[in-house]
């Protein structure tokens, strides 16, 4: 029946993900941080390394006298945009997700907002998460498709349950807003555990204010420390104080 249908999306929905989408650097095998700033894709290979293996990387480079290369697949860096793209399109052509979902970013910043929603869609169907992401906001604005609620809380639903805190931020706002209090704060609950800054102070503004329980919010602050724990190591601190 359609309530136990319900009941059964919801134990999907909000079940915690063992980690954020983004999943572990393929070096040093910590979590990625939240963040871009944090972590590169190489243009090579689209393999998102940490910021730590990457400045480690360059010292062993400066320190050896070596030309640069890719920290992961040791090729050299695209030495014009012209390069990049090809390489991106060799990965795409490889049914690589992240590739896709990198090419859709390109084609959106073109204006070419048909041409990202097809990119996004092949990502998606891949299980890529964060393209889940953007088609949700595809179907928010009508960029490239239709608009369409139910399409877009449907990609944002799955890139939350794919990881993505932004997406699970967004899905415990709109039922902040639909005054359904219960799910909002599993969906925080649930992103500060993967170490989302916002989702954690609106989980703090909502314990003042006697809406989150004492023991609640606390666990919420363990989760998001220990989440931001894992990320860090001595090479990405490192990279940090040195803005690399």
């Amino acid at each position: 029946c359609k309530k136990r249908a319900a009941e059964l999306r919801d134990e999907i929905l909000f079940k915690q993900p063992e980690s954020n989408h983004l999943g572990d650097c393929p070096i040093c095998f910590l979590p990625l941080p939240i963040g871009q700033k944090n972590s590169t894709l190489m243009g090579c290979c689209s393999t998102i390394v940490c910021c730590g293996c990457c400045h480690a990387n360059l010292t062993r480079e400066i320190e050896e006298s070596l030309f640069p290369s890719c920290p992961f697949c040791r090729h050299p860096p695209p030495e014009s945009q012209e390069e990049l793209m090809k390489n991106i399109m060799k990965r795409v052509e490889a049914n690589d997700p992240v590739a896709l979902c990198q090419m859709g970013r390109e084609r959106y910043e073109e204006g070419d907002y048909n041409g990202a929603f097809q990119y996004w869609t092949k990502a998606a169907g891949l299980g890529n998460a964060e393209a889940h992401y953007e088609l949700s906001c595809s179907y928010a604005e009508g960029e490239g498709v239709e608009i369409d609620e139910e399409k877009r809380v449907y990609h944002l639903e799955h890139a939350a349950i794919g990881g993505n805190p932004r997406a699970r931020y967004n899905l415990g706002c709109e039922e902040a807003k639909n005054r359904r209090m219960d799910r909002a704060i599993k969906h925080f609950i649930i992103a500060a555990n993967l170490g989302h800054n916002e989702s954690l102070e609106v989980l703090k503004n909502f314990y003042a204010k006697g809406h989150v329980s004492k023991d609640d919010f606390a666990a919420a602050l363990r989760g998001h420390q220990a989440a931001v724990d894992a990320t860090k190591s001595p090479q990405r601190e490192m990279a940090f104080s040195e803005k690399i």
